[in-house]
């Protein structure tokens, strides 16, 4: 073994070098969330209905491979608890933010207001009318198997869907306007329930 000599103020002592590498101790992985955060501070994002999708996937995948639970499944309980809970809220606020009516329900919820409050849930009549006759040409495409009729009605939702999202991004952007804002999500969402039954019906009849 190698000696080291070591001069101190009255004699020199003998002693082994010592082996840092053997005393180090293997730093315990962390979990850095903040769960007091809203879901747009979370992944480093303005508040804002209009947010850049391929931000929010980069930011997503980067914060999720952070706290993923399989990278603390050496850890004590307690670590692999807080993973699990971590991993949860970036779920929940992705899936969240991804969706064009969550998000802008979410918005709403952030200036205290609950746009699908169960005890108010009313629509224009005008709007609902002109929902009810095309539920009724659905539903005569789809007993007919007219895919055809059934993929142009879609699409016709589609875009008076994307003409809402539009106007969301004006009301809760731009003017503010968060009350306009409350009735043009319930509008939303209802279209996007008419599609998603749409798309039902043409997978059924495709099929």
């Amino acid at each position: 073994m190698r000696i080291q000599q070591v001069f101190n103020s009255r004699f020199l002592v003998a002693r082994a070098p010592r082996n840092d590498s053997a005393l180090a101790v293997p730093k315990r992985r962390q979990i850095v969330i903040d769960f007091s955060q809203d879901y747009f501070s979370l992944f480093g994002l303005l508040a804002r209905y209009h947010c850049d999708a391929r931000k929010l996937d980069a930011a997503y995948r980067k914060l999720q491979g952070e706290v993923h639970p399989d990278r603390f499944a050496a850890s004590g309980e307690a670590e692999k608890r807080l993973a699990l809970q971590s991993s949860a809220r970036v779920n929940e606020a992705y899936r969240v933010l991804r969706d064009p009516v969550e998000r802008a329900l979410y918005l709403l919820s952030l200036h205290g207001i609950q746009a699908m409050s169960e005890t108010d849930t009313a629509l224009p009549l005008d709007f609902l009318e002109y929902q009810l006759e095309r539920r009724e040409a659905i539903e005569a495409a789809a007993q007919s198997h007219d895919a055809r009729s059934l993929n142009a009605l879609l699409t016709d939702v589609r875009e008076e869907s994307g003409e809402l999202e539009h106007m969301l991004g004006d009301e809760l952007d731009g003017a503010r306007a968060l009350e306009a804002a409350r009735m043009t999500v319930r509008k939303l969402k209802f279209l996007s329930r008419l599609a998603a039954d749409i798309d039902a019906a043409v997978a059924e009849v495709e099929d």
